[in-house]
């Protein structure tokens, strides 16, 4: 690995990428951030752009990029459904030409690139919870497929790469995480959860509520990327990071209306095509490796979340 202190980070302007940014800058970093703002916005990294270490590009991976700098965090791709789904065509591109594209920019300068995967390439589990040596049930030609096909295509590309080039790669295998800058509109379930209750409209459970999921705090799984980034040569990953504290969807609703407080109900639709019933990490190899677990409780990271989506909506 080349030996330096700049960082590009693609997906930068956007929820996870924006808040790295800031992480990376807080240790002396020289970022480069780049976005081409489909999800991404400016808001999110409005209050760096007179940093004289931080630097915004416009640009879409999809495209080839020829910049210098020492690491690459590829964090670039829509990841909530509603995003997603509205182009599958351009989702699918985005992982699969921007692994390529970052990958040939990580060989050309030989440096450490790590690429943000999902917990979506487990698919719909029969094991529970997911272990990274669970190659997953995932269905090929369904509405989610663009997503969960193209981030399993970019780990077989990061693989290839490291077993081809010698390349250092770093692969994670993200499972759900929320906190301040989520978009309001992405579809996901705790920002939908927050932003209907605070507009004081009901809130949407698809199925029973009886799903499972895991939410991680955004400032747990900043650590997690760089603590990865940062790790020995020979670990590759893949690693999956989030947090194994299961809730279900009708337990996170009432925790959402307490909150929130309103006299918000609760109203139920059928459940999507292919929407896992359970989702949880296994995190053993991240605290193995890494050192690493999550420390924000959902409770705590949901005060977070709450008040920074009612800062939002008032103004």
């Amino acid at each position: 690995m080349r030996e330096g202190n700049s960082v590009l980070i693609t997906g930068g302007a956007g929820f996870l990428g924006s808040h790295l940014c800031e992480r990376l800058l807080r240790e002396g970093r020289e970022v480069l951030c780049v976005d081409n703002f489909f999800t991404g916005t400016r808001r999110n990294i409005e209050h760096l752009l007179g940093h004289r270490r931080f630097e915004l590009l416009r640009h879409d991976v999809t495209f080839p990029l020829y910049v210098e700098t020492d690491q690459i965090y590829n964090l670039a791709c829509p990841a909530s459904p509603i995003h997603y789904q509205f182009d599958p065509v351009q989702t699918t591109k985005t992982s699969v030409h921007g692994a390529i594209n970052m990958l040939g920019l990580a060989k050309r300068l030989r440096a450490r690139i790590l690429q943000a995967s999902t917990s979506e390439v487990y698919g719909d589990p029969e094991v529970h919870p997911q272990t990274e040596d669970y190659w997953g049930r995932v269905n090929p030609i369904g509405v989610r497929s663009c997503y969960d096909e193209g981030k399993r295509c970019a780990e077989t590309l990061f693989f290839d790469y490291w077993r081809q080039h010698k390349l250092e790669i770093k692969v994670v295998r993200i499972f759900n995480t929320y906190g301040p800058r989520m978009h309001p509109n992405d579809g996901r379930v705790i920002s939908n959860f927050i932003v209907q209750a605070l507009k004081g409209e009901d809130l949407t459970i698809y199925g029973t509520g009886q799903q499972t999921r895991s939410f991680c705090y955004v400032e747990d799984m900043i650590e997690a990327l760089v603590r990865m980034m940062d790790s020995p040569a020979e670990f590759t990953g893949p690693v999956n990071v989030g947090n194994p504290a299961e809730v279900s969807i009708l337990e996170l609703a009432e925790r959402v209306l307490r909150l929130v407080g309103g006299r918000s109900k609760l109203v139920f639709k059928p459940l999507p095509p292919d929407d896992p019933k359970q989702r949880r990490p296994d995190i053993t190899l991240a605290k193995t490796k890494l050192g690493w677990e999550p420390r924000v409780s959902l409770e705590d990271g949901l005060k977070e979340t709450v008040s920074y989506f009612r800062q939002l909506l008032s103004a």
